[in-house]
């Protein structure tokens, strides 16, 4: 397998010697591209002495090779993937600019493209950019969006490059998929991906925050990338979606309809309140069981002794659609740390789910916090464990998972 690595001008760009590295001990033959500014950043002699090939930079340097070299690589590449790819980038290739080397193979290749954006976090943020992004996920190109954390401008915020191990984890997922190469990515083109027109798809994500007084609460560790994930599967099937969101730092997939909620009793009434017009419920999101019972109007001030939060249950959201179920094919979530399989199936029946997506969180690579999930999916029939996944991956099974329990039971 071959894959083209273009690398741009971003102080994350040393990261993509980590990326070449992961994919050769998979076993590809990875092509490096660099733009001009990515050599000022880091010497293209690195990526020739760890790639074994020359690295290309000029559109028309002189060479033996009678080819027209970004045709030659355009067609024996299997994946093109740009890590890190910066807004410049990003803008070129969503407005067909092809005024170097990487941007003319960008738009000369049939192959898929993964793209793993790294910039400030205002530029990831800035509406240019998010509609360049829109543009290319709905042409099918894959992202890895950036992560969290402190950034080489010395803020804090999305637009960090994602973890190398993860860029090449997808990476890897994405060359051992079924290929339309004039499509690229089956994942994404919809070559196998079933659509999903006409559906309106209710999705739930991330945590709730239950106040404890103004200043403290008790919340959970969930990120909402799983149901960021799914918003974005379901959104490339073509469905309508209505994102039903707790705190989390990520920005909303265009196209979706958000509804950003804090606590669970707003969760509750976001969801019973879009629910008549669902035709799927995806409840991705880490809901508090217990929230205070009592929280305190003003700041509690510490004192000698312990304290003592008397705590209620909240309204169990799953249970309730699973009450107007109706027609509705309804998915719900179990993040366990034992029994994982049991947990999830005795839930699937108590809250009467179609499905019931259960996965260890007390797992390094799966659930809270990481890009990653090791997931099983159960249903009354059976309880199929997948790989691990990226969690964009993990999505797509999911959502093929539900739409395969939506035609069965319309056939019926």
């Amino acid at each position: 397998m071959i894959v083209g690595l273009g690398v741009t001008g971003c102080i994350a760009a040393y990261k993509a010697v980590e990326v070449l590295r992961g994919l050769q001990k998979r076993g590809a033959t990875v092509r490096v591209m660099m733009t001009h500014h990515a050599t000022e950043l880091v010497g293209p002699l690195t990526f020739q002495s760890i790639s074994g090939l020359p690295v290309i930079i000029e559109m028309f340097a002189p060479t033996d090779d009678p080819e027209i070299k970004h045709i030659q690589i355009a067609q024996e590449i299997d994946l093109l993937l740009v890590a890190p790819a910066t807004a410049n980038t990003l803008a070129k290739f969503a407005n067909g600019i092809a005024d170097d080397f990487l941007s003319t193979l960008y738009i000369s290749t049939t192959a898929p493209v993964l793209v793993a954006p790294a910039m400030n976090v205002e530029m990831w943020a800035h509406p240019a950019t998010r509609e360049n992004v829109r543009r290319l996920r709905e042409r099918g190109v894959e992202f890895i969006d950036p992560g969290e954390g402190y950034l080489a401008c010395r803020t804090v915020g999305a637009g960090r490059l994602a973890e190398p191990d993860e860029i090449v984890a997808r990476a890897w997922e994405m060359l051992n998929e079924p290929v339309d190469r004039r499509g690229g990515s089956s994942s994404r083109s919809g070559s196998s991906a079933t659509p999903m027109t006409g559906e309106r798809v209710l999705i739930t994500a991330g945590p709730t925050y239950e106040a404890i007084d103004p200043v403290r609460g008790i919340t959970n560790r969930s990120s909402g990338k799983m149901g960021y994930a799914l918003a974005e599967a379901a959104l490339a099937r073509g469905a309508e979606v209505t994102l039903v969101t707790g705190p989390v730092a990520l920005a909303p997939p265009e196209g979706a309809r958000v509804i950003s909620v804090r606590s669970a009793s707003e969760m509750f009434n976001a969801v019973m309140g879009n629910l008549e017009a669902a035709t799927m419920v995806l409840m991705s999101a880490a809901v508090a069981d217990y929230r205070p019972a009592h929280p305190a109007a003003q700041k509690i001030k510490k004192g000698n002794n312990g304290m003592v939060v008397e705590l209620e249950q909240t309204d169990d959201i799953l249970a309730a659609t699973g009450l107007k179920k109706d027609s509705r094919v309804i998915v719900g979530f179990a993040a366990e740390t034992e029994n994982v399989v049991a947990n999830a199936r005795k839930k699937l029946l108590e809250k009467s789910a179609d499905l019931i997506v259960a996965n260890d969180v007390s797992a390094a690579d799966a659930g809270f916090d990481v890009d990653t999930n090791r997931v099983t999916l159960v249903s009354v029939e059976e309880s199929i464990e997948l790989p691990l996944l990226s969690k964009r991956a993990a999505a797509d099974a999911i959502v093929e998972a539900a739409i395969k329990i939506k035609h069965t039971r319309d056939q019926q």
